[in-house]
């Protein structure tokens, strides 16, 4: 059995949505010091919708697939779909991670509800309400 699947090599040779957004409404940065892996996700937000996102990171192949899927998965969505994406969507749309992979999906998680942190921190009156 290989160790990626096709969709993570794919991901990983022809990453989608790389790239900075200059006027970007939200961006977030994380990173894992034990693995050295950094994200840096960026949000164009319009009328509560995903208009654009792209990321950059600096990390291994796993990273690079989960930051390119996971940019995938939210653009074009409303806000709300995309503070619900959660890791283990990720990986499962990269028809899976090696276990000791699955940090690179929480980091695209966690990239993405710090760029939503970010946009809302600036804009507020968007963000949701407390319950």
């Amino acid at each position: 059995m290989a160790l990626y699947s096709e969709k993570v090599m794919d991901h990983f040779r022809n990453p989608r949505n790389v790239g900075v957004i200059e006027d970007a409404d939200g961006i977030g940065e994380v990173g894992n010091a034990k693995c050295g892996d950094i994200m840096k996700m960026y949000l164009k937000i319009k009328d509560d919708t995903i208009e654009d996102v792209k990321f950059e990171t600096f990390g291994c192949g796993s990273a690079i697939a989960s930051s390119s899927m996971a940019t995938e998965l939210i653009k074009g969505k409303p806000v709300a779909d995309a503070m619900q994406l959660t890791n283990k969507a990720v990986a499962e749309a990269l028809d899976g991670l090696p276990d000791y992979k699955m940090h690179c999906s929480v980091l695209a998680e966690e990239a993405i509800q710090s760029a939503l942190e970010d946009y809302y921190k600036k804009h507020p009156e968007k963000a949701p309400a407390k319950e």
